[in-house]
Parts: structure tokens; sequence; C-alpha cells
């Protein structure tokens, strides 16, 4: 009876806890959804983990297509059921053939889903779509059937004592919840035709979309089945849509049953104009970085140096000097000896057998050590340390001409010695990728034919799924079809 009494107090509390706050109208559908997160912590939720993305240099480097997705994506927001949300839409850049929505409002397309796309109506299609799941609120669903399951889960361990039953609560809760599922795909589909239509798009291009994504699904189903590997698809549409869906059928008629709107104006050499020149294939990155800060490409790092210094790199060393030449640091590369503390490796390399202030360093998750050399056999003093960053030990040598001004400076040798680590993501250079380019065909003109002088692997195959006209159809004379050119 004891437990009892406790398993009717939690199903109370859980009961209070889960319907009284977490009652909300779903602004897509008008439905009752049980939530468990306001939309102020939806909205943070999305902002934090939005940053966090754009911190690591996951945004395509190209104003222009940034700036063309955006305009897109906010004239359909203005036309969904969440119309006062603040939204933010990101082109990122990666080949992967994928869109993705973040709680509150954050829309994402990687570049490797638009070279795929023939038209600007099926980008705002792609873009709908994922409007769809911010405006019914589908990753705050997701995350509240979860906390469910698991609260279900616990609640039924405690009323039967039955650890079987807990764990069939948690499969229930887990089918659920993993991906967005075929309902809540659906929905997004069906809000996403609808505000096709209202911002003047023919909603038939979510069909449309769904044709290039399976084109894509059936290439790699038979590319994993000849390589042995698991093929990859696409996480919403892709997933879950054959062709011929009746029941998506039925939502984009049922959207261009709306009342009447005037078209949107599709001019298709803007959107030609777009993918033009757009990234394909692995890397697009154009490093991020500071202007006061030096970087080595080949070696992997990377320190920061007072504004109106100037560094110089040579084949022995790496100098970094104010324009009078008042100061140096002397950066130089020698191999690790295991054998020496690091206080005994400054001594030999640097010629320092006594050292004032000495101190460890641990910075960006290097060691090294530091001190200061006094002054003596005709030098002044010097700020001296070591770096491990791998097998490589760097040593920096602070001077100055004048012994006057050493604790002045010392300042700034510290500020750079303490500035190295190794470079980030986002600041390496990334090879030139291949980009892709529109050419108008010619009688006579083929796949086979564009395929003999493209580099791309699979060149025929590839090229018809950019264009639409995957697995067998060939272009006619005066189409715009895309190839893949060396990137400039």
């Amino acid at each position: 009876m004891l437990l009892r009494s406790h398993a009717i107090a939690l199903a109370a509390a859980i009961s209070a806890g889960l319907m009284l706050p977490g009652c909300a109208s779903n602004p897509a559908t008008g439905g009752i959804d049980i939530v468990l997160m306001s939309e102020s912590k939806e909205i943070s939720i999305g902002r934090e983990m939005h940053e966090k993305m754009m911190e690591s240099g996951a945004a395509y480097p190209d104003q222009r297509v940034q700036a063309y997705v955006d305009r897109i994506g906010q004239a359909l927001a203005a036309h969904s059921d969440r119309p006062k949300l603040k939204y933010t839409f990101t082109v990122i850049d990666s080949e992967n053939i994928n869109a993705f929505a973040l709680p509150g409002g954050y829309i994402y397309i990687n570049r490797g889903l638009m070279s795929y796309l023939d038209n600007e109506a099926e980008l705002a299609a792609v873009l709908s779509h994922e409007i769809g799941h911010v405006t019914a609120r589908h990753s705050v669903r997701q995350q509240t059937a979860s906390q469910v399951s698991s609260i279900l889960a616990q609640l039924a361990y405690v009323t039967t004592g039955s650890a079987d039953l807990a764990d069939a609560s948690n499969m229930a809760g887990t089918a659920i919840v993993r991906g967005y599922g075929r309902e809540h795909e659906l929905e997004a589909d069906s809000e996403g035709a609808v505000y096709l239509y209202n911002t003047g798009y023919d909603p038939n291009a979510l069909l449309a979309v769904i044709g290039v994504l399976k084109d894509q699904e059936q290439y790699n189903r038979i590319k994993a089945k000849e390589s042995g590997k698991k093929s990859q698809s696409y996480h919403g549409l892709f997933a879950t849509h054959p062709r011929n869906d009746s029941r998506l059928q039925q939502v984009i008629r049922t959207a261009s049953e709306l009342e009447e709107r005037p078209p949107t104006l599709i001019e298709p050499a803007e959107f030609r104009g777009i993918i033009n020149g757009l990234a394909y294939g692995k890397s697009s990155k154009t490093a991020v970085r500071e202007d006061d800060r030096f970087y080595h490409n080949k070696l992997n790092f990377t320190f920061a140096h007072p504004e109106d210094w100037t560094v110089d790199s040579g084949s022995g060393a790496i100098v970094s000097h104010p324009a009078d030449g008042s100061s140096t640091v002397n950066l130089t590369i020698k191999r690790k000896d295991d054998k020496l503390s690091a206080r005994d490796f400054i001594g030999q390399q640097l010629q320092a057998p006594k050292l004032f202030e000495p101190a460890t360093l641990n910075q960006a998750k290097l060691t090294g050590y530091t001190g200061i050399a006094p002054p003596g056999d005709g030098k002044n003093s010097r700020r001296l340390a070591v770096i491990y960053y791998g097998r490589i030990a760097y040593l920096f040598e602070g001077e100055v001409t004048e012994e006057a001004n050493f604790a002045a400076e010392d300042a700034k040798f510290m500020a750079l010695i303490e500035s190295f680590r190794p470079m980030e993501k986002k600041e390496r250079e990334g090879a030139k990728p291949q980009e892709l380019a529109y050419i108008q065909t010619t009688p006579g003109m083929t796949y086979a034919s564009l395929a003999r002088q493209s580099k791309l692997r699979d060149a025929e195959n590839q090229l018809r799924l950019m264009n639409g006209h995957y697995p067998r159809g060939e272009p006619h004379a005066g189409d715009w079809v895309k190839i893949v050119k060396q990137g400039s």
C-alpha cells in the first residue's frame, strides 16, 4: 500500500507538471498540444544553437547567395502561421543533401541540396517545408514526447514494479520521437504547401522536390549496394514520401484550391545567376581570420601580435616587430627532445643558463615554459619561452634594443606567447572547390558527351541528377544545364 500511495502521489505530480503549464494551441494546426517549453525558451534554445553553428564557420561564405535565400524565406515566413516570429535563414557550407530547422525560427539549407534544385519555386518548397516544422513546433513537441515517455516509464515501474513494462514504455516513446516521423513530415508538407500558395508559388513544387530527392535516394541505393555500404537519406521528405503519395497529393490539391493569389514573378535567370558559381563538393572554406593574428597554414598554428606590429616569415625564423624596430619576438622551430625538461631545453637552445620569474605554460591544451634571461654577453634582458605542439618545440625570444624599455615591452611579449594556439577549423584555408556553371546546350549534346569533359566521379549520372534527368533523360538543344568546373 505504501508503494501504491507513492505511485498515486507521483502520478498526480506528473499530471500537474504536464497538464497545467503545458497545454498550448498549435499555431499551425489549431489543435491542442501538450508542451513543456514556452515560446521564449524555444527561441532561446534555437538562438544558442545557431550562434554555436555560426561560430564554427558553418555558414556558406557568399553573401549574395545568403541574401537570396533569406529574401525567399522571409516572404514565405510572412505568409505562415507564425508571421511575428523572427526567422533566420542560412545556407550551410556542406555538400550533404539536406535542410533542417532548429527551434524558434532558425532554418537551414545545405548548398549541396541547392545544387540539385531546378528553380526558385523548388527552393521555396524546401524552405516552406522547414517553416512548417517551425510553425507546428515539431521540435518542441518532439522534446515533450521524449520527456513524457521517460516519465511514463518511471511511473510504470513505480506502480507495477515491472521493469519490462518500463522498458516497453520507453520503446514506445522512442518510436514516437525518433526523427520527425511520418505524421510530422506530412504536417510540415501541408503547412508548407499553404505557405507556398499564399506567397504566390505553385504548391506542386513540393512534388518536384520529392522527385529530386527520390532520384538521389535511388542513385544512393544503387551505389551503396555496389559498395556494400548503408544508403544515406534526407531527414524528412526524402525518407517518408513515395513519389505517388496520395496523402501528399491531396495536401497539394487542397492548398491549390485556396482563394486566388497573384502569382510570384519568378525570373529564371536570377536563380541561374545564384547557382552559377555555387561551390560543389567537399570544401568551399574561405578562412575566417583576424587582422592582428599570424597564421601558419602548413604547421596549423596562429598567434596574435600588437596592432602596429609586422610579422615577417622567413626560412630560419618568424620575426614579429614594430615599425621602429625597438623590440622583436623571434619564433624558431625545433624538434622536441623528450630527454630534456622544458627549462633545460630553453637553456640549451637559447643560451640561457639562468632564468628569472620562471613559469609553466598551459594554453589551448598545449604545455610549455617561460622565464626572463638577465642581461649578459652583450644582450639585454630577454623573454624566453617554449611551447610544445605535437612533436615540435616552438621557441620564443623577445628582445629590446634599449634595456630601459624591457619591462614595458615584456607585457607585449607575454601576450604574444600566450596567444599561441592551434588554428581553429574556421581559420584553415580549404582547397579550391569545384563550382557549378550553367551552359546552354547545342544540338547533339548529351550527358555522355558532357561527362567526357568532366572530372566528376560517375559524371554522367551526376550531371543527370543535378539537371533532373536521372536516370536516362537527355537535354534538348537550347536547354540550360548545370555542369561542374574547377573553381576560379
